[in-house]
C-alpha cells in the first residue's frame, strides 16, 4: 500500500480509527483472512476491543479454515488441520496496512491478516502467503509484480435467497439480451453498478471503468492495476463487497466460471516487472518488442501452464469454459493481441505486460499470481527460449491444450516437480488434496443431466 502521504482516501491509519471510535463513526472492525477459495473468512469485532486487545496481540481463528470445503465441511487428507490434531486455533495477524472504511456497511472498518501459528511461524498454504512467498523470490532479484485482475460477473434481479429457494434454476438475468459494451444496456443495472464502483473508491480502490459482456446480465468493473499483493487484497475485498451490496438492493450477482451454455465469467490477470526503481523490464529498449528477460518471461509461462492450471483454475465448473470460439483458452500459445491464445501480450513500452486468460470468475487471485511470478521467475532464471508468436487461430492450432478438467489438473499439479521446487511439497499437498476433496464431491453426485436424461428413458 502507499505510504500515509500517497495512499488514497478510504485506508485508515489506526490512530484515524481510533478517531473514528471515539467519535462514534465506526463501530465494528472486521478482521479476515483469504481461504482457499478466496473468501472472506473471519469475524466481526467492536472497534474497542480491536484496538485495545487485538492491536498489540493479534486474534485466533480455528484452524480448519483452511481445511474444509465449500460448504465448510470437515474433509481429510489435510496436514495442517483435522480431528486427529484436534482442530485447534492459528494466530490472525493483522496487517494494518490493509485497514480501511467499508463505506457499503455502516460503520466499519476491515482489515486483512496474514495466518501464523502460535510460535510466529507462518502457516505456509495459506493463500495470502503463498503470494508473499513468490513476491519476495521476486524482490531477491531485484523485481516487483505488477498486476491487473478483471472480474466478470453475471446479475440477477432475483435475491440471494430467492435463487437458492429456487435451486438456481429459471433466475431473471438483469439483462435480457447480450449488452457488451452497450450503454443503453448497462444504464439499466446502472444503480447497481454505481453503488459498487462508490463503495470500493470508498474503500481505498482505485475505479477505471464499468462495461457490459456478452452473456445476459454480465457486466465487469475494472481497476487499476498495483502491486501484486495490494490487488489481490483488493480483488478479493472487491468480490466479497460486490455481493453484499448486491445483496443490499435485493439482487444477486456470481462470478462462477460457467452458470450456463453462454459465455462464463473470466478473470482476466494482468502482469508485468518492474525494477527496484520501477522501471519496467519485459519491453526492449526501443519499445516495440520485448527484451530478452521479456521472452524469457512469456516462455517461462508456457513451460508451467499446464501443471500450474489448478492454481489459475481450481474448480470442476472452471473447466467448463474452455470451449473452442468462446474466447476462452484452449490451446497453450502465445501472441500478440491475439485473444484465441490462453497468452497474450498487450500494449508495447512501458505498458508492455501479459495477459493470462486462463482464470475464471472463481479463481482465488493469490495463487493464480504466485503461479504467474514463479513461472517467470522460472523462464528467467533458466533463460528460456521463447517460441514464435501465434498469429492465426490457436483453437486450431496442434499445440499443448490447457487440461479439460480438474482431474487432469490435479495429476499435473500432483507431480510436478517445478511445483514442489518452487511453492515446497506441503503447498503442493494441501492444494492437491483441495482438488481431491472436490472431485470425491462431485462423483458421489446426482446432477440434473443425469435426472433428465434417466429417470423415464433408461
Amino acid at each position: 500500500m502507499p505510504d500515509t502521504a500517497s495512499r488514497r482516501e478510504g485506508y485508515l491509519s489506526l490512530d484515524e480509527l481510533a478517531k473514528l471510535a471515539d467519535s462514534g463513526e465506526v463501530d465494528t472492525v472486521v478482521i479476515a483472512l483469504a481461504d482457499m477459495q478466496g473468501r472472506l473468512a473471519g469475524k466481526r469485532l467492536s472497534a474497542e476491543y480491536f484496538l485495545d486487545d487485538v492491536v498489540p496481540n493479534s486474534a485466533e481463528a480455528c484452524n480448519y479454515l483452511l481445511a474444509v470445503d465449500v460448504e465448510m465441511s470437515t474433509v481429510g487428507g489435510y496436514a495442517m488441520s483435522s480431528w486427529e490434531r484436534g482442530y485447534g486455533d492459528f494466530v490472525l495477524a493483522p496487517d494494518f496496512s490493509t485497514l480501511r472504511r467499508v463505506p457499503w456497511l455502516e460503520g466499519t472498518a476491515l482489515v486483512l491478516c496474514d495466518v501464523q501459528w502460535e510460535d510466529g511461524a507462518p502457516v505456509v498454504a495459506a493463500p495470502r502467503q503463498v503470494l508473499r512467498r513468490q513476491v519476495d523470490r521476486l524482490a531477491e532479484r531485484g523485481l516487483v509484480a505488477m498486476v491487473g485482475t478483471e472480474l466478470e460477473f453475471i446479475v440477477y434481479t432475483d435475491s440471494y435467497e430467492e435463487a437458492f429457494g429456487h435451486g438456481y434454476r429459471e433466475l431473471r438475468p438483469a439483462n435480457q439480451y447480450n449488452v457488451d459494451y452497450s450503454i443503453l444496456g448497462t444504464t439499466r443495472v446502472e444503480p447497481l453498478l454505481r453503488a459498487i464502483r462508490a463503495g470500493m473508491a470508498g474503500a481505498g480502490m482505485y475505479v477505471e471503468s464499468a462495461k457490459g459482456e456478452c452473456n445476459f446480465g454480465q457486466h465487469e468493473i475494472a481497476f487499476r492495476y498495483a502491486d501484486a499483493l495490494t490487488t489481490c487484497d483488493n480483488h478479493t475485498i472487491y468480490k466479497n463487497g460486490a455481493k453484499e451490496i448486491a445483496a443490499a438492493a435485493g439482487m444477486s450477482l456470481t462470478f462462477m466460471a460457467k452458470v450456463n451454455q453462454r459465455e462464463g465469467n473470466s478473470c482476466h490477470v494482468h502482469i508485468s516487472f518492474r525494477d527496484s526503481d520501477g522501471t519496467p523490464v519485459l519491453a526492449d529498449e526501443h519499445g516495440h518488442g520485448m527484451s530478452k528477460l521479456g521472452e524469457q518471461f512469456v516462455a517461462g509461462q508456457l513451460a508451467a501452464l499446464r501443471e500450474f492450471t489448478l492454481l489459475y483454475a481450481p474448480n470442476i465448473n472452471s473447466y467448463k469454459r474452455f470451449v473452442p470460439g468462446s474466447f476462452a483458452p484452449t490451446a497453450v500459445r502465445w501472441g500478440w493481441d491475439n485473444r484465441t491464445c490462453a497468452l497474450r501480450t498487450v500494449g508495447h513500452g512501458p505498458s508492455l505486460r501479459l495477459e493470462n486468460r486462463v482464470p475464471g470468475g472463481d479463481v482465488n487471485p493469490y495463487l493464480a499470481v504466485a503461479g504467474l511470478i514463479a513461472a517467470g521467475l522460472y523462464g528467467i532464471d533458466n533463460e528460456l527460449t521463447l517460441e514464435p508468436a501465434w498469429t492465426g487461430n490457436a483453437y486450431d492450432s496442434d499445440s499443448a491444450m490447457v487440461p479439460h478438467t480438474l482431474r487432469h489438473a490435479a495429476e499435473l499439479w500432483a507431480g510436478s516437480e517445478l511445483a514442489r521446487s518452487v511453492f515446497g511439497a506441503e503447498v503442493v499437498e494441501h492444494y492437491a488434496n483441495m482438488a481431491q476433496v472436490e472431485l470425491a464431491a462431485f462423483d458421489a453426485a446426482v446432477t440434473d443431466w443425469e435426472l433428465v436424461r434417466g429417470f423415464e428413458r433408461l
